[in-house]
């Protein structure tokens, strides 16, 4: 880890005032200056909230701002509020934690605190942000290691669609086979928010779902966030949906998902009106299953119809050399979810 200066932001003006640039584009400028040979990327300030992954990218040395800004003692980021019409509004430095034990969220909300529930260990879902873990970098062993220039760092190729892909997409994974690394996005698009991002030349919203972008859009990075810019709210919409979350991993403990699924339902009368079915560790973005949300519409959730969604949830999958297990996986996710979330009264 280089030596960097460290400043406190009191509020989110002073935080974008302070020109930071995002961790990708470090990323890319880091990379192809250690290639190189040089020892430091031109000077960059970075945005630190929990820090959980920030501070993983500077031990191995995959990142050396000039400056860290600290924004975790902004209170006015630190929120969560709700009214009818208006909705959920999470701050962006509102701790997994918190979201994990929130009653309304719980009851209303509740793929996402099923979602925050079971990320990583107490301690640090204690500490990690919602907007920490919304941003975070893919944990492609390949784009963690100095020792692979890949595509995602501005490199000359994908080392994990020919290698080790054990635990990497089986959708959208023609160029780059990264899976989008947040569970709590996975139920966040599934229940339909909105972002709001904010910089020194205004404010931006637009859906979560299109704030992720593939490969295809851009090999660097996983997000629309700019230069300059900052997470300032979360929003989800005041609908009376049925949610739920689904994660299978390895262990039963801490453990990163190997497949997950957020699904919310509409009901009326014992009938699907509205599907949403995201699944997770899946592709570099969340994945919307859309031919198995179009099916379950007019239909009850049953057993059947559960079975016939998930097999259709992974229609189009294709998985590489080492990662075809998937495919039962994340339909039994995606099972698991629907019946779970259908059968709440």
């Amino acid at each position: 880890m280089k030596r960097f200066q460290w400043r406190e932001a009191e509020t989110a003006e002073e935080a974008t005032n302070s020109t930071p640039t995002t961790v990708a584009d470090l990323m890319v400028t880091g990379s192809r200056s250690n290639q190189r040979g040089s020892t430091r990327a031109p000077h960059a300030t970075v945005i630190k909230a929990g820090g959980i992954d920030l501070l993983d990218l500077l031990k191995d040395n995959l990142i050396a701002p000039s400056e860290l800004v600290n924004i975790r003692s902004i209170s006015s980021l630190n929120q969560i509020s709700y009214a009818k019409r208006q909705g959920l509004i999470l701050g962006p430095l509102v701790t997994l934690a918190a979201i994990a034990e929130h009653k309304l969220i719980q009851k209303q909300y509740t793929a996402l605190a099923e979602a925050c529930s079971h990320i990583a260990t107490p301690n640090i879902r204690n500490a990690a942000t919602l907007g920490g873990n919304l941003l975070q970098r893919p944990r492609c062993w390949y784009f963690r290691s100095n020792d692979f220039h890949c595509l995602r760092k501005g490199g000359p190729e994908c080392f994990a669609i020919p290698g080790d892909n054990k635990y990497h997409a089986i959708f959208d994974n023609e160029h780059c086979a990264i899976v989008h690394p947040s569970t709590a996005a996975i139920a966040l698009v599934a229940l339909g928010a909105t972002i709001e991002l904010t910089s020194a030349k205004g404010r931006r919203e637009m859906p979560l779902e299109n704030f992720f972008i593939g490969p295809n859009q851009d090999i660097e990075r996983e997000n629309t966030l700019a230069a300059g810019e900052l997470i300032t709210a979360i929003k989800i919409p005041d609908v009376e949906t049925r949610s739920a979350h689904v994660k299978l991993g390895e262990k039963d403990s801490f453990d990163w998902s190997v497949g997950d699924c957020a699904v919310s339902l509409l009901m009326a009368n014992g009938l699907c009106k509205k599907a949403s079915i995201v699944l997770g560790a899946a592709a570099p973005t969340p994945w919307r299953a859309k031919k198995a949300e179009a099916f379950l519409v007019g239909k009850p959730i049953t057993m059947d119809t559960a079975k016939e969604a998930a097999t259709l949830a992974l229609h189009g999958a294709k998985p590489l050399a080492h990662n075809a297990y998937k495919i039962p996986i994340l339909q039994a996710a995606t099972r698991r979810a629907l019946l779970q979330a259908g059968s709440v009264s």
